[in-house]
């Protein structure tokens, strides 16, 4: 099992890890994702597209907040992820922020999983 670290940013409220699990990047973003802090999320996501890693798991277990700005950035990155034949896959939701997604209709296109191991055995 490759959990290696291969990077971190962050912007204010927002923190965001990435690391490599086999074909899979899993990037943990940790505070509020909102307006201000999007881009600290849009960018290593994108990263990890271009790097080839279009299999992207998002571990919200430590999210505390998503508006829809926030629901955007993980949109495009689902769009994104497509085109080069992979997915966004969500973890671990928070109930404020399962809620967005509810709300809105977005867990639709959204695999969501209970944790993290289960989203890394597909």
């Amino acid at each position: 099992m490759d959990r290696q670290m291969v990077g971190s940013a962050s912007k204010g409220r927002l923190q965001v890890e990435v690391r490599h699990h086999g074909a899979s990047a899993v990037v943990t973003p940790a505070g509020e994702l909102d307006h201000h802090t999007a881009e600290a999320l849009r960018e290593p996501l994108e990263a990890c597209v271009e790097e080839g890693h279009a299999r992207l798991v998002v571990d919200c277990s430590k999210l505390e907040f998503c508006d829809s700005t926030g629901l955007n950035v993980l949109l495009g990155a689902r769009l994104k992820a497509e085109a080069k034949g992979g997915a966004v896959h969500l973890v671990a939701m928070q109930p404020v922020v399962a809620r967005v997604f509810e709300i809105t209709g977005a867990e639709a296109v959204f695999t969501v999983h209970e944790s993290l191991d289960a989203a890394l055995v597909e």
